[in-house]
């Protein structure tokens, strides 16, 4: 299973970008997929999730009511819609995907098997 990030680039504060993580590979039917980043000397932490299902989305309290993770099955696709982008949201975003249910927390980096490389989001004010 490969995942593939897209979507980054430059914008200015309170701007959008919509982010897509595609994946490919063998039948892809994770548990969950979820949308990590990380900012230059820190480290990688949560934003967002979403059961393959799409009946459950979890949301980092730094993002929520911004960003909305959505699912399109039939493409293998995941996107992360960012709205009122603020210059503390650069990052590199990266996407995962949880093969099946375990016991991590849904926010822990660990709790996920697939990971795809990183698309650069850079909120200039």
């Amino acid at each position: 299973v490969q995942l593939q990030a897209s979507g980054g680039g430059l914008v200015q504060a309170e701007g959008s970008l919509r982010l897509g993580c595609a994946a490919s590979g063998r039948t892809f039917s994770p548990y969950r997929t979820g949308w990590f980043r990380q900012a230059p000397g820190k480290e990688r932490e949560f934003v967002a999730a979403i059961t393959w299902s799409g009946g459950r989305t979890y949301y980092a309290d730094s993002v929520k009511g911004r960003f909305t993770i959505s699912i399109n099955n039939a493409r293998n696709t995941v996107y992360l819609q960012m709205n009122s982008l603020k210059p503390e949201d650069t990052a590199n975003y990266y996407c995962a995907a949880q093969g099946s249910l375990n016991w991590f927390s849904v926010t822990a980096l660990s709790g996920y098997d697939y990971w795809g490389q990183g698309t650069l989001v850079t909120v200039s004010s």
